[in-house]
C-alpha cells in the first residue's frame, strides 16, 4: 500500500520519549502476546499487529500519552486517505471515544480485510446496491 507523501509531517512525539513497563515490548490486552514497540511505517506502535486491538492512551497527538482513560480500544473499521493510506478505526469501550491510527507494516492483512469487508455482510445491504457501485 502506497504510503503518505514524503515531507509531510504530523505532529508526534519522537520514541525517545519512553513507553513505561517494558520498554521496547508491551503485552496486548486482547490476545495477551507480547508485541515490540518497532513498528515498520509508523512512528508509534499504538495497537497490536495481530488482533489490532489497542489502549486509549494517546489524548490528541500520537505518542502524547495523556489520555487518563486507559481502556481497551476495539478495532471497529478501516478508512482509507486519498493518498492511499489505510486507518483503522478504534472503538473506546470504556468512554466511548473513536480514534484512527495508521496501520504498520506489520499488521496482519487478514484481520485487516476482515474489518474491511464486515459491511459486505450486513444482510440489510441490497445486492444491487453493490452492483451499482
Amino acid at each position: 500500500m502506497p504510503r503518505r507523501k514524503p515531507g509531510r509531517e504530523r505532529p508526534q512525539r519522537r520514541k525517545s520519549m519512553g513507553h513505561g513497563e517494558r520498554g521496547d515490548t508491551f503485552r496486548c490486552v486482547g490476545c495477551r502476546l507480547d508485541v515490540p514497540m518497532i513498528a515498520p511505517g509508523t512512528a508509534h506502535r499504538n495497537h497490536c499487529p495481530h488482533c489490532l486491538t489497542s489502549l486509549h492512551v494517546d489524548h490528541r497527538i500520537p505518542g502524547d500519552r495523556r489520555a487518563g482513560c486507559r481502556g481497551r480500544m476495539a478495532a471497529l473499521s478501516v478508512t482509507v486517505r486519498q493518498d492511499g493510506e489505510w486507518l483503522i478505526i478504534h472503538h473506546c469501550q470504556s468512554c466511548d471515544g473513536l480514534s484512527a491510527n495508521r496501520i504498520a507494516g506489520d499488521d496482519n492483512a487478514l484481520a485487516l480485510l476482515r474489518i474491511a469487508v464486515r459491511p459486505l455482510s450486513d444482510p440489510r445491504l441490497r445486492a444491487n446496491a453493490l452492483l451499482t457501485l
